[in-house]
């Protein structure tokens, strides 16, 4: 089963014993207008899991903007949330997917084999005349156990490593003008990682907002062999997660996130920064 699925496969199983969804609304920049949202108006059943509160540490020299919360502190949070091993979960939200799918990497990354993204997000739900409720859910706490999967996290020093050799292919998730180092409206520096091919995250999606078939998503990365080992990276290592999830669909089985991303990769003193385009090598 693929990791995104449609409003129909949910409305199906909304009252099915074992299902949690995970109502990941956010907005950078305003971070409790994704909970005041949630407070007015969500899938019935859904519980509220925040990006900066729940799925990240608190913000340190390294690690980036959005550092991967300790594994147990992450556990403990995923099994109050009522996730346990066996739960099926499904996540959502109103930015295009990026928030849900830091949720099912995070909880992927953990071992957790049965957790899927809504397509099209909270709003769509609502104006398909779907069912939404303003009653706040009665969570019964699980028991979550991570094994954690080492292969698909990279560290600065992994990147550092692949600088100026073939080992893997860098894949850049911001916009295009952020990439070039043209305009930073976030981060104290400009550019991306020598090297870095872009593919901004956005285009995972076609213009009604919905997640494209596989056979588009390998489209995007063109060039890039399946069997190649791969590190996406993007501002602070949320909107990389869509980037990972749609390669995964597309069948590229070597793909790790930089978690930290560039906002940790410009906290180290020497790291390299580039600017303007790559010239993108062909496998």
């Amino acid at each position: 089963m693929n990791a995104i699925i449609p409003q129909a496969w949910l409305q199906e199983r909304l009252q099915q014993p074992g299902i949690v969804i995970v109502d990941c609304r956010f907005q950078l920049g305003k971070p409790e207008s994704g909970h005041t949202e949630y407070q007015e108006s969500h899938i019935p059943g859904a519980v509220y899991l925040d990006l900066e509160k729940d799925l990240s540490a608190p913000v340190g020299e390294h690690g980036g903007r959005h550092p991967l919360p300790d594994i147990v502190d992450l556990s403990v949070t995923f099994s109050r949330a009522g996730i346990g091993n066996e739960s099926i979960v499904v996540a959502y939200d109103d930015q295009g997917g990026a928030m849900a799918s830091r949720l099912w990497w995070l909880l992927t990354y953990l071992g957790h084999e049965k957790v899927y993204v809504l397509d099209e997000g909270f709003t769509a739900w609502k104006q398909a005349g779907l069912p939404v409720t303003e009653e706040q859910t009665e969570v019964v706490p699980a028991r979550f156990i991570a094994t954690v999967q080492h292969s698909m996290l990279a560290e600065v020093y992994d990147v550092r490593d692949t600088l100026g050799t073939d080992r893997a292919v860098l894949i850049d998730s911001r916009e295009a003008a952020r990439y070039r180092g043209e305009v930073e409206p976030i981060d104290r520096v400009a550019g991306h990682i020598p090297g870095a091919v872009n593919r901004f995250w956005k285009d995972a999606l076609d213009a009604r907002g919905a997640w494209k078939p596989a056979v588009e998503q390998a489209a995007r990365f063109d060039g890039i062999p399946q069997d190649a080992e791969i590190i996406v990276y993007c501002g602070s290592g949320v909107t990389a997660t869509p980037n990972v999830l749609a390669l995964r669909e597309a069948g590229f089985t070597s793909v790790k996130l930089y978690a930290g991303s560039w906002s940790d990769w410009i906290s180290y003193e020497g790291n390299p920064v580039a600017v303007g385009e790559e010239e993108e090598r062909k496998g």
